[in-house]
């Protein structure tokens, strides 16, 4: 599935179909469909059902009673997406139904194989990443184009915010990724015209993004998220909650360990990195080349391209234009900015929000509840794809500044 092999004498342009991206919308799967075959109506009934089944302590049982049922009636890009979002939300919800004192060390066969068997066709792995969450779980509600999730989790509208807000920041990425293209191309040309237009458009796009991102406090509690939401996207990879992995039953005896769901998953970031030639620290590089396993094949290919290209960086400098020189501080001033805005959102909706719930759990006392109530700690000071949030988020921010081309 990858595209490209490198032997090429000359650099082909990027062509965004060549790496299953859309004109229109990027990176996300541009019509995610919202019904399998008639087999797998089994799976999808447990899938709609999640909210109501995790939060009533039932959906282990319904999982135990679930058909093995076999992948071969799925085909195509969108069915097999879909059944992935669908397996994905079930496993997370599953192994989380009881908090972090309730996990399980085994994944039912029934679940486990066609799980694997879904990931395998994809070239993703089988725990919940972004590529499900958001890239492929929305769709529109009505014909004024009001927009909603396919399949969701415990959380509510606080929830459907988050994933829906993730959407509008990928969304608002398009014309930098397309902005990519044109200075990919324009460098091989030597255009400088077409260059400065495509640079402009980038930081343009990225600005937008933070706008994007901005409206994250309207539409999320961050209670909600910290409290409820966030266990679901944690994985079993450096997450002391599950220190062994867990089991794929039917697909290995030995334990597998899979980081849980990242923005560090996102493609968007990681091309327009290697566009401008952002180096991150080592310890950052490795997690972040290791997220882009979790990326679909395609998407980490078109990343892999940019590499590839012509040094973006080098051709502003030894073209001595001021005027291209400054577009492209603009463009890295824009990224370094919205990672800086990240971390802001990061401290309200972890940081903050975790001595709130600590607090509150201590004024509950033993009124608390069962242990799904309470808040989660084995991931305090990390982020729900294993890093030591703060120290990595600050560490690619502070190394995105140093790509500024000084004067």
């Amino acid at each position: 599935m990858e595209a490209g092999d490198g032997t090429e004498e000359t650099p082909l342009p990027l062509e965004l179909s060549r790496f299953q991206l859309s004109e229109d919308y990027g990176f996300l799967l541009p019509h995610p469909l919202t019904e399998l075959p008639a087999p797998y109506r089994p799976w999808l009934e447990i899938a709609r059902d999640l909210p109501q089944l995790i939060t009533s302590h039932r959906l282990r049982s319904h999982v135990h009673q679930m058909p093995q049922l076999s992948t071969r009636h799925l085909s195509g890009r969108e069915e097999l997406h879909l059944a992935h979002l669908v397996l994905s939300f079930i496993t997370m919800g599953y192994l989380w139904q009881e908090g972090e004192e309730g996990t399980v060390k085994v994944l039912p066969r029934n679940l486990a194989v066609p799980f694997w068997e879904v990931s395998q066709a994809l070239g993703l792995p089988p725990i919940l990443s972004h590529a499900d969450f958001v890239l492929a779980n929305w769709r529109r509600k009505n014909p004024n184009g009001n927009l909603d999730t396919i399949i969701s989790l415990p959380g509510g509208e606080s929830l459907r915010g988050f994933i829906l807000v993730t959407l509008l920041v990928e969304k608002a990425a398009v014309p930098g990724i397309k902005a990519i293209v044109q200075a990919t191309r324009a460098v091989l040309r030597r255009d400088e015209e077409t260059l400065h237009k495509a640079l402009q458009e980038l930081a343009e796009a990225i600005g937008d993004m933070s706008k994007a991102l901005e409206r994250m406090h309207d539409y999320v509690d961050p209670e909600v998220f910290y409290t409820m939401i966030r266990i679901f996207l944690s994985g079993w990879k450096d997450n002391p909650a599950m220190p062994h992995g867990l089991i794929y039953e039917g697909v290995s005896d030995e334990p597998m360990a899979y980081s849980g769901g990242s923005a560090a998953q996102s493609t968007v970031l990681h091309a327009f990195d290697e566009l401008l030639g952002i180096r991150h620290g080592q310890e950052s590089t490795a997690f972040l080349h290791r997220m882009r396993d979790y990326m679909p094949p395609p998407h980490r290919a078109f990343v892999e391209e940019i590499h590839r290209a012509p040094s973006l960086k080098q051709h502003v400098l030894s073209s001595g234009d001021l005027r291209l020189r400054a577009a492209f501080n603009r463009c890295v001033s824009a990224l370094a900015d919205f990672r800086s805005y990240h971390i802001t959102i990061v401290a309200k909706y972890i940081t903050i929000a975790a001595v709130k719930a600590k607090a509150r759990q201590a004024e509950l006392g033993n009124r608390a509840g069962p242990s799904a109530g309470k808040p989660p700690s084995a991931l305090e000071a990390k982020g729900t794809g294993g890093s030591h949030i703060f120290i990595f988020l600050k560490s690619v921010r502070d190394s995105t500044r140093e790509g500024l081309i000084r004067a």
